[in-house]
């Protein structure tokens, strides 16, 4: 699997996290002064990269949590066909379908950036 483990105090908005086994990205990040009998703690709000669901993970920040490596290419469209789009990766020129976002509209030739973790993709 292509994760790898940090720090929760390395976390950062923008970043990505592993939330119950899914890539998440942050977009909340706080943190609460240690009290008396514990260390700091940090609360990070996250929302799914390919399922779009809000998650929320609470820990100290000395803790360690799973990060995915999420790849960023570059693909071309061959065709479009009705809510699905041909994409060719310009990389290995692999071809595959993805679903097309509701407020994109592509055209063949269009070139697009996308995201790619463990088989799974989505247009940014």
């Amino acid at each position: 699997m292509a994760k790898e483990q940090k720090q929760v105090r390395e976390l950062q908005e923008g970043s990505y996290v592993m939330m119950e086994e899914k890539p998440c990205k942050i977009y909340g990040y706080s943190t609460a002064k240690p009290g008396k009998h514990g260390s700091a703690k940090a609360r990070v709000e996250a929302r799914g990269v390919f399922d779009s669901k809000k998650r929320s993970l609470s820990q100290p920040v000395d803790a360690k949590v799973w990060v995915p490596i999420i790849e960023r290419k570059q693909g071309q469209v061959v065709s479009v066909t009705g809510e699905d789009a041909q994409i060719m990766d310009l990389e290995t020129y692999q071809t595959f379908t993805m679903r097309i976002p509701e407020e994109e509209d592509l055209n063949p030739e269009d070139e697009i950036e996308y995201l790619e973790y463990e088989g799974q993709r989505k247009i940014v």
